[in-house]
């Protein structure tokens, strides 16, 4: 995409620049029921609009370039209007010339809502602190994931966008021996820097291919082990679904397992069919001393296989529809793009057709080729 995916602060404030007191205004960008990002509005005000120079960019189209100006005035947040395309709303009155957005009330920039509130500087700091946390985590997260394929038998393509929120996606993939090649996706159920750090030590588990006891090229197996050493019980109530698969190069048979994951899907090289690749199984760390089955599907030259987490299709989209996975299977098999890799092309696809409130699960999504 041409603009950033991610909303920024172009201009900060320091403690200098602060209204006097020990409170201060803030608007808090939510998603859902989170916060995504705060801002300080200082003595200058905030400009908000799509693109830079404005002080909180957010880039959404439905956000004007130049959208809005909020500034503090006798110790009250107003806001004006700076010639938007889809107007600027205070608790979902127009505004038509200087409003005050109460505290608690709620400004509408486009699709987006920003809730003012009053904030302590130790509050301020304490949610900083959590953000910095957050991303140290989403960071580790990242260096852990193997690098994409462009030579061998398969070849590998990926992308991993953490939300605001940071849920508990892992994946990784590589020979298991000469002829077997695996790949996996783990999502733990929650957000945080614990879901991630839980699906981390499922991944490190899975990298090592040590697992007790375990033939790590029989998907079932590898399915049961993880959930007795994994008990939610043992584990701050935290259990999680899978998806792993076992490819042998030379019978070309991908042997597969899902625990509580929705299907991957294996796809033709002329899209003209997505298979779904599942097995009745239940998530894992829920019970102990659970059976687990698996199946296997022989793997067409050049067909692809599509490996994601729940945040890739559980959206609403901007005309209000809920979104199922039949409907991001959908774009699966619209035609690839030359300028940009397939990951990337599903995530700009899903991105543009979101409402930004609902994108608040991480984006996972490895897509492999078998030659």
């Amino acid at each position: 995409m041409a603009e950033s995916e991610e909303t920024q602060i172009v201009t900060s404030a320091n403690a200098l620049d602060l209204i006097a007191g020990d409170r201060l205004h803030c608007l808090e960008l939510v998603v859902g029921n989170d916060v995504e990002s705060r801002f300080v509005v200082g003595p200058l005000g905030l400009k908000i609009g799509r693109t830079p120079p404005a002080d909180v960019v957010i880039p959404d189209s439905s956000v004007s370039r130049a959208h809005c100006m909020v500034i503090v005035r006798d110790d009250q947040l107003l806001v004006s209007d700076t010639g938007s395309t889809n107007g600027t709303f205070v608790d979902g009155v127009q505004v038509t010339e200087p409003m005050v957005i109460p505290v608690g009330g709620v400004l509408q920039v486009g699709k987006r809502m920003l809730k003012h509130e009053w904030r302590t500087r130790g509050e301020i700091n304490h949610s900083n602190e959590i953000d910095r946390e957050l991303e140290k985590a989403a960071s580790y997260v990242k260096a852990l994931l193997p690098p994409e394929q462009s030579e061998g038998p398969i070849r590998v393509q990926w992308l991993y966008e953490p939300s605001a929120k940071l849920g508990g996606d892992a994946f990784g993939y590589g020979r298991l021996a000469d002829n077997l090649y695996v790949g996996y996706l783990v999502d733990v159920a929650g957000h945080g820097a614990g879901a991630a750090m839980h699906a981390v030590a499922i991944m490190n588990q899975l990298r090592q291919r040590s697992l007790p006891n375990t033939d790590m090229s029989r998907p079932e197996q590898v399915l049961g082990t993880l959930n007795e050493l994994f008990q939610m019980e043992d584990h701050a109530g935290l259990y999680f679904t899978i998806w792993y698969g076992v490819y042998d190069v030379q019978t070309r048979a991908l042997t597969y397992a899902s625990g509580g994951h929705h299907p991957a899907y294996l796809v033709l090289p002329d899209k003209s069919m997505a298979t779904p690749l599942q097995t009745r199984n239940v998530m894992l760390g829920a019970m102990p001393a659970m059976t687990f089955t698996q199946a296997t599907v022989t793997v067409p030259e050049s067909a692809s296989v599509y490996i994601f987490s729940d945040g890739v299709y559980e959206i609403i989209d901007k005309a209000g529809k809920q979104w199922a996975i039949d409907d991001f299977v959908d774009l699966v098999l619209q035609p690839t793009a030359e300028s940009e890799s397939e990951p990337r092309r599903l995530y700009n696809r899903v991105y543009e057709q979101a409402e930004p409130s609902t994108l608040d699960d991480d984006f996972s999504l490895v897509v492999m080729t078998f030659e």
